[in-house]
């Protein structure tokens, strides 16, 4: 069974992500934009969201973690909850 490590960052609007990215590709830490912007609980811990497997996130954010490259940021990826960036930290199959 495939698993992944993520971590992400939960905004509001596409433009405040996309704001975000930019400042994460120009060298601030993801780990100090999450803790500082997301909205989702595990801001507080940079947005790590630990492991886990197909199926335990919503579908648009399983489609990223499970196919996208790892250790690169991706985003803005729209969900019911917001807009997020998610770095791909780790990735078994």
């Amino acid at each position: 069974m495939a698993t992944a490590k993520a971590r992400h960052i939960l905004v509001s609007s596409q433009e405040e992500c996309e704001k975000l990215k930019d400042q994460i590709e120009d060298g601030t830490d993801f780990v100090d934009v999450a803790k500082e912007h997301s909205t989702c609980p595990s801001g507080k811990s940079g947005g790590d969201l630990g492991e886990f497997s197909p199926g335990q996130m919503v579908k648009e954010f399983d489609q990223v973690v499970f196919s996208d490259e790892v250790g690169k940021v991706h985003g803005p990826v729209k969900t019911d909850f917001g807009y997020h960036l998610i770095e791909i930290t780790d990735r078994t199959e």
